[in-house]
């Protein structure tokens, strides 16, 4: 019987065909004329070294496999799920109950196991949260609190979303100095300590009125005029000196405004690319409170997400940076009213620019990506007109439900975004 040493790639093929036919769907991975189906064998270390972005379709192709040994005949190749385990890293998210802490949460779940993913903050969380999967409090500026979580959970990762946002942080400046810095150097003395990955988000926010602002590159002056600007520097300064010191895996990438249809706008400067869909189907009328041709970049939330789960994936030594721009798509307001009319023709707009005005018109407005394009392979899936598509898409149903619930319609049409509007028009007269 003949015997080669397979790759990665035929190994994988063997595993996903074996497992298809177990299952009666067809395949197209066991046709490989490389090499002998009737003798080969793999050992446990090989699949070790896989991709973390490879185990999940592994894992569920082997589901209705049994374990066996370590070395094995590929006529009846399996192996034991533990070894999957072993790859999955066990993530902490701290400030997790906001709306990207949630949702990548979510996500990492699925990639690597509902127990590796730990949400934690400093409120209770709702039933859903608790049901969806494990939650602990955790108070950043409690550094016993942290270690014992790390210790007890066998933390790899953590996920630093913990901090005071612009419009409390202006407000208290001290108490955001203390989440936002203090809170900060707990996280990354427990990184240090426990050898652990850390991923801190920054924002447009950590650039100023001096800084280039069309396009604004990586490296360039910064100099936020917001507390909340200046302690994202300062996070983003220390995490590549923790780097360079120490040798900690800190990695940061700089966010546009971000866009998603699953909360409620909040009142921050790019919150109006938010607002104008919900204004849309309730009222008709959006009141903008920056200029029509206030050029800001912006995000929507599963580009944010896959981001995040894609840069902290790469090895560390493939990333000659630190900290990325990432970009998805740049519009004016009114290039965003022309988009959401196709939508709602009867939209009315008003503009009544206020100090959210100054904010942004110290912001970039182009994001230059191209390091972490070039880098990492970033490339945005949604452009102005899927953003708009999908938002719709996700807010119609609850839209129309509200509707239904209050009085009932007249007559009945298949609800698709084309004539959804119309139907909503006809709830209301």
């Amino acid at each position: 019987m003949s015997s080669k040493k397979l790759t990665t790639e035929q190994a994988l093929r063997i595993i996903l065909s074996e497992s298809e036919e177990e299952n009666g769907e067809a395949s197209d991975y066991g046709n490989d004329s490389d090499f002998d189906s009737e003798s080969e064998s793999y050992s446990r270390s090989m699949m070790q070294s896989l991709p973390l972005r490879l185990l999940p379709r592994i894992s569920s192709a082997t589901r209705h496999v049994r374990p066996i040994g370590v070395m094995v005949d590929i006529r009846h190749f399996h192996m034991d799920a533990q070894t999957f385990k072993m790859d999955y890293p066990k993530v902490l998210i701290t400030g997790g109950l906001g709306q990207i802490g949630t949702g990548l949460a979510k996500i990492m779940r699925k990639r690597y196991g509902k127990d590796n993913v730990i949400l934690s903050d400093i409120v209770k969380a709702p039933k859903r949260i608790l049901d969806d999967g494990p939650f602990l409090y955790a108070d950043i500026l409690d550094l016993k609190n942290l270690q014992n979580i790390v210790v007890t959970n066998k933390i790899d990762w953590v996920v630093h979303f913990s901090a005071l946002l612009s419009a409390i942080g202006e407000k208290n400046v001290p108490l955001a100095l203390k989440i936002n810095v203090d809170g900060l150097h707990n996280i990354l003395e427990l990184c240090k300590q426990y050898h652990l990955k850390l991923f801190v988000p920054s924002t447009i926010g950590a650039f100023g009125p001096d800084t280039p602002r069309n396009p604004t590159p990586d490296l360039t002056i910064q100099r936020p005029r917001t507390i909340y600007g200046v302690s994202k520097v300062h996070a983003e300064l220390m995490g590549e000196y923790y780097h360079a010191a120490s040798g900690l895996d800190f990695r940061s990438l700089r966010f546009p405004g971000i866009i998603s249809a699953d909360t409620q706008p909040g009142g921050g400067t790019t919150d109006y690319a938010v607002k104008i869909f919900h204004d849309a189907l309730q009222t008709g009328v959006f009141n903008c409170y920056l200029r029509q041709d206030t050029r800001l970049p912006m995000m929507y939330l599963a580009d944010c997400l896959r981001s995040i789960v894609e840069f902290m994936e790469i090895p560390s030594e493939q990333l000659p940076m630190r900290t990325y721009n990432v970009g998805a798509m740049s519009f004016t307001p009114e290039e965003l009213v022309e988009e959401v009319r196709k939508y709602v023709p009867h939209l009315t707009t008003t503009y009544s620019p206020d100090g959210r005005q100054a904010i942004a018109d110290s912001w970039p407005e182009v994001l230059d990506d191209s390091n972490a394009r070039a880098d990492w392979k970033w490339e945005p899936h949604y452009d102005l007109a899927a953003t708009c598509k999908t938002v719709f898409e996700k807010l119609l149903p609850s839209m129309m439900s509200e509707q239904i619930t209050d009085k009932p319609c007249k007559g009945t049409k298949e609800l698709t975004i084309a004539n959804v509007i119309d139907l909503l028009v006809s709830c209301e007269t």
